[in-house]
């Protein structure tokens, strides 16, 4: 194994979303960073890969929709960077009945941040969007900025921006060991590196990272069922028609939300989804699909049966992808309780991608030993019981 002698300003492991904005905010300051990425890129292994994910204002928790407010700002900052597309703004219009709670905590607080929405009571959804049909008493609430990230062209175009800066990207190296001090080194596949900080960003394989530094994170990996659907007249539900983003709330008696986006990715397909998967280990993902898969895929079919009736009613394309879920659904962005130069970025949710750019940049902050730009309460490692207090 070949040894690194130089000291890196910091390591990142894991080369999805957050990883790369993390490295690119590192080296935007002149850090010396490297991104180590256990696959070889690109890869659709974890859960950045895919074309296409949902931008939004719209949540129930001011404090996300007050770090959109900058992340928009960084994705058009990037999108000018790297001289192509990676936003197109389509709306995403949430559906639910009048009285959902969810529903009316969301307006609220589209109303607290100023942001730009319209309530539609059915009927006037009906004229706006005729080739959804609704059941009695839904209504929709359209979050006009709402929209498509491109999700493969954003890994790209950052991971060209931080070689570009001077960061180093490394695929095919997984790491193997990790030991804690200054500086911390990192032992690859490869070769060994050392740092004055690391940044661990990889997904669902978190705690293989953390377990022998002492600390195990409330983490449920599951796997996703991502499903394309036919459209019966080609661009009925297209980004070229102006049909929105969807978000179902609590609609066919589900527990968990369903999100559609545009047909777009592949041509004459709507991307709807189940925001809920199956426990799954990350190694295991593509093994032989279980009774749960099945149970969801038939959640899917009821929905669009029932509200997108110019799809067909059986997926014509189903991929996986991995959420990585913390218990409350809040992100862990802290460092290390013991090792105050370790930084975690985990438990995105299946909401992260969106806020990857502040993300990255919080994880900075925390690496570099600065005050975070945000208030991380919800964010840190000591609100789950027995696992210590993150040391500052």
């Amino acid at each position: 194994m070949a040894a690194q002698t130089d000291v890196y300003d910091a390591i990142v492991i894991g080369a999805g979303i957050q990883g790369c904005f993390t490295a690119y905010h590192l080296a935007k300051h002149r850090k010396k960073v490297i991104l180590l990425e256990q696959f070889f890129l690109p890869h659709s292994r974890g859960s950045s890969h895919g074309q296409s994910r949902i931008i939004r204002r719209a949540y129930s928790k001011d404090f996300y929709t007050q770090m959109m407010e900058e992340c928009y700002q960084m994705w058009a900052q990037l999108e000018h960077e790297a001289r192509t597309q990676l936003y197109r703004q389509t709306g995403l219009l949430l559906l639910g009945l009048k009285d959902n709670p969810e529903l009316k905590i969301i307006q609220a607080a589209l109303s607290r941040q100023g942001v730009e929405h319209q309530c539609l009571p059915s009927e006037e959804l009906k004229l706006r969007f005729p080739n959804i049909r609704l059941a009695r008493g839904e209504v929709g609430l359209l979050d006009k900025s709402g929209g498509v990230l491109y999700a493969d062209k954003a890994l790209r175009a950052l991971q060209d921006a931080i070689r570009q800066l001077g960061g180093l990207v490394h695929d095919g190296e997984k790491v193997m060991e990790i030991k804690p001090g200054l500086p911390v080194m990192v032992k690859s596949t490869s070769r060994s590196y050392q740092a004055k900080s690391l940044i661990i960003t990889a997904g669902p394989w978190t705690n293989r990272l953390l377990h022998p530094l002492g600390i195990e994170l409330p983490l449920q990996t599951l796997r996703i069922n991502v499903c394309y659907w036919q459209e019966k007249v080609p661009g009925s539900y297209s980004v070229s028609q102006a049909f929105p983003c969807l978000l179902g709330l609590g609609l066919s008696l589900t527990p968990y939300h369903i999100y559609g986006l545009p047909s777009g990715e592949y041509p004459g397909l709507m991307k709807v989804c189940y925001h809920h998967g199956n426990n799954a280990d990350p190694e295991e993902r593509d093994c032989l699909a279980a009774f749960s898969d099945i149970q969801d895929v038939q959640i899917l079919s009821r929905f669009v049966h029932d509200h997108l009736t110019d799809l067909e009613p059986e997926p014509a394309i189903m991929e996986h992808c991995m959420y990585t879920n913390t218990p409350d659904e809040h992100f862990i962005l802290d460092q290390h309780p013991k090792y105050d130069n370790i930084v975690i970025g985990a438990g995105f949710s299946g909401h992260g991608f969106k806020l990857a750019p502040v993300v990255g940049k919080i994880l900075y902050e925390l690496s570099m030993k600065l005050t975070p730009s945000y208030d991380l309460t919800h964010f840190r490692i000591s609100r789950f019981p027995g696992l210590g207090k993150a040391h500052l």
